[in-house]
């Protein structure tokens, strides 16, 4: 774990509104990224950096078990050109707490990884907390992926 200064940045993707109860968001996430690989969004979003893939979570309506926005994206140059279906948001970066956890991601790595930090004890400032797929994210059997948690 160590903690790290986020610059702000841009990101375009697919979005929903979502919940921790009742063990919704893990099946409303999992259908974002099912929509995701198979309408093959990622080609899709314009001026992007690059093709790390971004899931973040914002718009928190209190904590974590409150509801919240969970966008998957790539982050991009400008948000002056958002394709239909997609949302564009852009985010103040900040003071962040970064881990990393390694597995096979069918198993429930990022499910798991997320029930570790809710139970950790970290001053959370709930403003944009989001995990990082890049190229070590790229075998789904053994995937290394960054979790960055916003504290105060």
């Amino acid at each position: 774990m160590q903690n790290v200064k986020i610059e702000p940045f841009n990101l375009i993707g697919i979005a929903v509104k979502t919940t921790n109860e009742n063990n919704l968001a893990a099946q409303e996430i999992a259908e974002l990224w099912q929509k995701f690989m198979g309408e093959n969004l990622l080609h899709k979003i314009p001026n992007k950096v690059d093709n790390t893939i971004y899931s973040l979570y914002t718009e928190y309506e209190g904590d974590h078990t409150q509801p919240y926005t969970a966008v998957l994206g790539c982050k991009v140059d400008n948000l002056e050109e958002v394709p239909e279906g997609m949302v564009g948001k852009n985010f103040d970066g900040g003071n962040y707490v970064k881990l990393s956890a390694k597995g096979d991601l069918s198993k429930g790595l990022i499910v798991n990884e997320w029930t570790k930090i809710w139970q950790m004890d970290l001053d959370r400032a709930f403003t944009a907390d989001f995990e990082v797929f890049g190229e070590k994210a790229q075998n789904p059997n053994n995937a290394e992926v960054d979790f960055l948690i916003a504290i105060k």
